[in-house]
């Protein structure tokens, strides 16, 4: 080996195993930005010539130990944090689109708007919907966006899940996200009234906004449904049901229902689908979840499996979750409200119609 070859370790703690063995002790030195920071000199290893036989087989056991360290990350999304965690051992590396394949149609993507007052539980009526289970922790949410994909009756549907929590203190960002929502999710709980009262407010906001994108006189009629969450804490609530009904009108259907115990979900998915043109098998409870990289398949030899090549199985109704779907940029969701593009970089794919 080059006597002059050298070798450098991104963790403190290595340079100081790296020390042991060359008998060259040097002072611990923090994250390169600190080393400027504090005007300490960049530390230079010393020559690999120094190294004994064992130091030496412990650097190459470390670095083989990285290298298989990198190829298992694992991570998967928290959806209270709204933090992505993924395995990268059999994942795509971009998100998927399947109308870039041309196994979808773009009539078939739909974007779901969760909207609603903090602690009102539309975290956990989304992990439901995504098949996860109840999560008993509060974490405030900022942002979260997800994007389910189906599988049924040999079509493929594409469901982009926005969670827009932080946006209720910026109206400017959360109108747009009203205007690119094809349908709404309003949550509300039984024992907070003021919840109840911003779902009332947010209502009459997603009339107006999108009548005026319609240019039209008359406030806009849109899909949506409302969640009166926690029906379950029947000792705290402080609204009764014709309370409901008289504050909402006939505006939008509502369904009481418990992200903790799962009562009334099935109603409530059931409604979304019927009021957004979705098959009824959109429900958690009436498709099989299946890996992203198995449904990226299905779907690319769907026109196979058509002329009488698929295989056993593959006709029953199932979904995969994407996990490294992002939300849309700024930019193309205001080509999308504003029905433009541009003629130098064309608009996101599959954004919704």
């Amino acid at each position: 080996m080059n006597s002059t070859e050298k070798f450098y370790f991104p963790v403190d703690g290595i340079l100081e195993v790296f020390n042991s063995f060359t008998g060259h002790p040097q002072p611990r030195i923090a994250h390169q930005a600190l080393q400027s920071a504090a005007l300490i000199p960049r530390f230079q290893p010393p020559k690999v010539s120094h190294i004994t036989k064992t130091g030496m087989g412990i650097f190459k056991t470390v670095k083989g130990c990285w290298r298989r360290q990198d190829k298992r990350v694992v991570s998967r999304r928290s959806l209270n944090s709204g933090h992505r965690q993924m395995s990268t051992d059999r994942l795509p590396k971009k998100p998927v689109d399947l109308t870039e394949l041309g196994a979808m149609q773009p009539k078939n993507c739909h974007r779901i708007v969760v909207l609603g007052a903090p602690r009102v539980g539309k975290t956990n009526i989304l992990r439901r919907f995504l098949g996860e289970e109840y999560e008993e922790q509060y974490e405030p949410t900022t942002e979260d966006f997800y994007r389910k994909m189906f599988h049924i009756g040999g079509e493929t549907y594409q469901i982009d899940l926005l969670d827009a929590a932080s946006e209720r203190d910026f109206p400017a960002k959360r109108r747009l996200s009203i205007l690119t929502g094809d349908i709404f999710v309003l949550v509300f709980s039984l024992d907070d009234r003021d919840s109840l009262n911003e779902v009332r407010e947010l209502l009459n906001e997603i009339k107006e906004a999108k009548s005026k994108l319609q240019k039209s006189n008359h406030l806009a009629r849109f899909p949506a449904v409302v969640c009166a969450n926690k029906a379950d804490l029947d000792a705290q609530r402080v609204i009764s049901t014709l309370e409901v009904m008289d504050i909402l009108g006939e505006d939008a259907p509502f369904f009481e229902i418990s992200a903790k115990t799962g009562a009334g979900l099935e109603s409530t998915f059931a409604a979304l689908a019927a009021l957004g043109g979705l098959p009824n098998e959109i429900s958690p409870s009436l498709h099989q979840i299946v890996p992203i990289l198995t449904y990226q398949s299905m779907c690319i030899g769907k026109r196979g499996m058509r002329r009488g090549r698929h295989t056993r199985g593959l006709g029953a109704p199932c979904a995969a979750v994407d996990p490294l779907a992002q939300r849309p940029s700024f930019t193309s969701d205001l080509r999308l409200v504003l029905g433009s593009s541009t003629k130098h970089k064309k608009p996101e794919k599959c954004q919704i119609q």
